[in-house]
């Protein structure tokens, strides 16, 4: 807990979701001028990503690996297409699935993205292998959080 000028704590210092969603921020605006440079946002980055990862996933695979509905990741992927680093296709077996295809352009956005985190190292401040058992508890809690979601819903 942390204490301001005036001696009293904050309102969000006790809680872990707004830490978390703070953190998020953080990560955004690290990332933003690195992002500029090619010309993505931090979610079009991931979609870049996960395409690299592997290409000519359909839309529902890349929601549910980004977590992202459909209503949200449609008009991401429709900027991505504009901009020429994406290619949507409809599946040759069933025409009612969109394929997400990388262009050139996108997979030399990918190749290039794909150098950026080392250069974030030293803005987290951490060793390697704490940021490695960070990530992996960060993992653990959006899995249980998910699955209590679930579970509730």
């Amino acid at each position: 807990m942390t204490n301001d000028a005036s001696g009293t704590t904050g309102p969000f210092d006790n809680l872990l979701c707004f830490a978390v969603y703070a953190a998020g921020h953080a990560f955004n605006r690290v990332y933003k001028p690195l992002l500029d440079r090619l010309g993505l946002t931090y979610p079009q980055y991931l979609v870049i990503l996960a395409l690299r990862h592997a290409d000519g996933q359909t839309v529902g695979a890349l929601g549910e690996h980004l977590f992202l509905e459909s209503n949200t990741l449609t008009p991401l992927i429709k900027r991505l297409e504009a901009a020429g680093f994406v290619q949507r296709r409809r599946d040759a077996a069933d025409e009612r699935v969109v394929r997400v295809h990388l262009t050139d352009r996108g997979r030399a956005a990918g190749d290039d993205a794909a150098c950026l985190p080392p250069e974030l190292f030293d803005s987290i401040g951490l060793p390697a292998g704490e940021i490695a058992a960070l990530q992996q508890r960060l993992v653990a809690l959006g899995d249980n959080l998910r699955r209590s979601a679930e579970e509730r819903g």
